[in-house]
């Protein structure tokens, strides 16, 4: 899997890097807060190849990637 290319795609559907307050990782997910939820594209990011599902809980979007989630934290960083 292409760590570089699913980090682009993410980025781009949760409404690019200045829609992002803040982005850490658990174990398994992606967890964004970010300045507006309505400029994300649900549909089109659960489609990026290796993104498993995405939850909204806790203020926090999550985008569920699964074990790799450290390789596509550190290139969206």
């Amino acid at each position: 899997m292409n760590f570089k290319i699913m980090a682009e795609q993410i980025l781009q559907e949760v409404g690019d890097s200045t829609n992002i307050i803040s982005l850490v990782h658990c174990a398994t997910r992606l967890r964004f807060k970010l300045k507006d939820e309505k400029l994300v594209d649900e549909n089109k990011l659960k489609s990026v190849n290796g993104v498993l599902s995405i939850v909204k809980a806790g203020g926090q979007f999550q985008v569920v990637v699964g074990n790799d989630v450290s390789y596509v934290f550190k290139e969206i960083i």
